[in-house]
């Protein structure tokens, strides 16, 4: 029997036996060639029956998972036919005169590297797998190699893999695929989202060998915890078989909680809102009854295109969203780009430490033009929904005064114009603790405040999240990271202005009762963390939680000190739907 511990992607418990699921040998040599054009027809050969399969895989998808799935084939379909990839995976071949497999490598590796340097920013570190996945596939072709087809398990397996393209995913049977354990990968991936979307439980980042883990071993996978057992014993077989059971159980109930309105056991009522980050987001969203849109990051806009988006794309994105949320709340965030956001049709310099460069907020009242176009198309959008717009990266009461300015100019000329314009309120992400300190201040320019704890945390703790050798400094529970929310919120109700919060601590279980006790207006979240957290706020007695929060803040010294106090003043409750 050995133990393992990974990232939990995906809810729930199987047991099963292991399937190693190997990858192809798909290695070749630089070659030297004399003719570019029998090279680049070979590429494109194998281009076109990618897109042929992609299109298959996306049709089943669709029948199987639904439109919001099926679309990251689309997106995979859509990569093979961007002309500015082709045209240098083609220039390469004809001006270093090397064989396809070679120059399709090296221009898809110099992508794979853009993006797995966004460390701040999971979403889009892996669409980095999106880029691997394609690439495989047509290499594949290149090679004459075929790869495995995971639709061809037809027994009750775990899956055992270094990492999973979509591709992969899309392909299980939920009924033989039971689940997965994968050394790659986090959360935020196509294959996590997927294996959610199918209900395999899922363990990534995995942190031990995967060669100890041999083909027919018994495996126990806990998507909940990140707990991994193989060949487990006959008494942690007997427990985790009555986990299982009690999961399924816990699950049907959570079902009840979709419509529900978000209330603690006092009668509290904050709300519980979805982060997401494109319109495939969104379905998910409304699907697990959020209250309302917390986060919309539209640096997605820019990422997922090969041009600046123009007023028009962005306006019909903005207008889908509100129209969509019925006049629920929506808070769009303007584009946090820049800095290790690299565009490559933008102009933007390369630094040593882009966390703490020139990107968001900084680039937007540089680049005004850019900056303009988007607040424009946000105030045309307004009159569509209940718009609220947030503007990233805060640090000083100066940046934030030009943003309004700027703002405020724009919706004068729609109104010249006479465009229909709604009043929008405004606020900031507090990310930046130089914001968060003089929050007192910042209340009195703002509509509302929503805390970013993903890069306070960080910036806090001085320790980079994206960084394995300092990751056990990245503490969401840490009595100063407490100080400075409580601090935040605080400043916010002195000033009669809800506080927020967008970061991931929103949808932590642990961190939920302390944020309740602390009185956090609005919770926004991953749509996945949405029903567990409404069952858990109403079941916390906010008056307790007060207690609880103070408790926290003031006598604690460490991370676990927080958490031991979380489970006394609780009774274990945040576990029932866990």
């Amino acid at each position: 029997m050995k133990e393992f511990k990974g990232i939990a992607a995906s809810d729930g418990i199987a047991i099963a036996s292991a399937f190693r699921l190997t990858e192809p040998d798909l290695s070749f040599k630089k070659r030297s060639i004399t003719d570019a054009s029998d090279e680049i027809k070979r590429l494109y050969a194998a281009i076109d029956v990618s897109k042929d399969e992609l299109l298959t895989i996306q049709q089943r998808t669709l029948e199987d998972l639904g439109s919001s799935e099926a679309e990251v084939f689309k997106a995979h379909g859509a990569i093979l036919s961007d002309p500015e990839l082709l045209n240098r995976i083609k220039s390469t071949i004809e001006k270093e005169k090397v064989n396809a497999e070679y120059a399709l490598t090296k221009v898809t590796d110099g992508y794979i590297k853009i993006f797995n340097s966004m460390t701040d920013n999971e979403y889009i570190r892996q669409r980095s797998s999106d880029i691997r996945d394609v690439t495989k596939r047509v290499l594949s072709h290149l090679l004459r190699v075929p790869l495995v087809d995971p639709a061809l398990i037809h027994h009750k397996v775990i899956i055992i893999a270094h990492d999973l393209t979509p591709s992969d995913t899309a392909q299980f049977v939920p009924s033989y695929v039971l689940g997965i354990v994968s050394d790659m990968g986090g959360r935020t991936s196509h294959s996590a989202i997927m294996s959610r979307s199918l209900e395999i439980p899922a363990v990534v980042g995995f942190k031990g060998r995967l060669a100890d883990i041999k083909n027919g071993d018994t495996v126990i996978v806990d998507g909940s915890t990140g707990n991994v057992i193989v060949n487990p014993t006959e008494a942690q077989t007997d427990e985790y078989t009555q986990k299982q059971a009690d999961y399924r159980q816990r699950k049907s109930k959570l079902a009840d909680f979709k419509h529900q309105m978000t209330s603690s056991s006092d009668g509290k009522h904050p709300i519980i809102a979805a982060n997401i980050g494109t319109l495939d987001d969104l379905d998910g969203a409304i699907e697990n009854g959020a209250e309302g849109i917390g986060l919309f990051r539209t640096e997605f806009l820019y990422m997922d295109s090969n041009h600046l988006p123009t007023e028009d794309e962005q306006f019909n994105v903005y207008k889908t969203v509100l129209q969509k949320m019925d006049k629920k709340p929506v808070i769009i965030r303007t584009a946090d780009i820049g800095g290790d956001k690299d565009l490559p049709y933008l102009d933007v310099p390369k630094e040593a430490n882009p966390f703490l460069g020139y990107r968001a907020i900084r680039m937007s009242l540089d680049k005004p033009d850019i900056f303009r176009t988007q607040v424009r198309a946000l105030l045309r959008a307004s009159s569509f929904g209940n718009l609220s717009v947030m503007f990233p990266m805060i640090t000083t009461i100066n940046e934030l005064k030009k943003a309004k300015n700027i703002f405020n100019q724009e919706r004068i000329k729609l109104i010249r114009e006479k465009v229909r314009v709604k009043p929008v309120k405004i606020g900031i992400m507090v990310e930046v603790p130089a914001a968060a300190i003089l929050a007192d201040q910042f209340a009195n320019e703002v509509d509302f405040m929503s805390i970013g704890t993903n890069d306070l945390i960080q910036y806090i703790m001085a320790a980079d999240r994206g960084n394995r050798m300092v990751s056990y400094l990245y503490q969401p529970y840490n009595p100063a990271v407490l100080r400075m929310i409580k601090h935040i919120i605080d400043a916010c109700h002195d000033n009669n202005l809800p506080a927020y919060m967008c970061g991931e601590m929103a949808g932590d279980q642990t961190a939920i009762p302390i944020l309740v006790g602390m009185g956090l207006n609005e919770f926004s979240m991953s749509a996945s963390s949405i029903l567990k957290s409404r069952a858990l706020i109403k079941r916390l007695d906010s008056r307790e939680m007060v207690t609880l929060a103070n408790k926290a803040v003031t006598m604690a010294s460490a991370s676990e000190e927080v958490t031991a106090f979380v489970h006394q003043a609780t009774n274990n409750v945040q576990w029932i739907y866990k």
